[in-house]
């Protein structure tokens, strides 16, 4: 049955009378945060990730698709200077290693007896002239 156009403008006319009471749409809203959060809670683990996967691979767009070629290539770079290079490495001919110690040369004590460090010179150090 198909209503007539009286019936859908009485419909409407008493549809725009009805509000919702104050706070009601705040109350929604409380409702449905609290409900997603215990949904989100109540995944965990591997589930959880593979729906975040399966999400973020449905909804794909052209900023995800830069995203994902810029990890990937990343990821090449990355691999490409940590993997080991197959060269060859041809040790030289070895070399005795000389282990013996040279003493240092003993401190000249010449120099220190000519010095004249009595109070009478007043900080003079008996410079000798060449």
């Amino acid at each position: 049955m198909k209503p007539s156009v009286e019936q859908i403008e009485n419909l409407l006319a008493l549809k725009r009378d009805e509000r919702p009471e104050e706070g009601y749409w705040q109350d929604f809203l409380c409702e449905f945060h609290h409900r997603q959060r215990e949904e989100a809670t109540a995944k965990s683990g591997l589930a959880n990730l593979t729906d975040r996967i399966s999400t973020w691979l449905s909804d794909l767009g052209p900023s995800k698709w830069a995203y994902g070629a810029g990890l990937a290539y990343a990821t090449v770079t990355v691999a490409f200077f940590l993997t080991p290079r197959g060269a060859e490495i041809h040790n030289g001919p070895t070399t005795p290693v000389n282990y013996q110690v040279v003493p240092a040369p003993a401190p000249t004590v010449e120099q220190l007896e000519e010095l004249d460090l009595s109070p009478s010179t007043q900080g003079s150090a008996g410079e000798q002239v060449f």
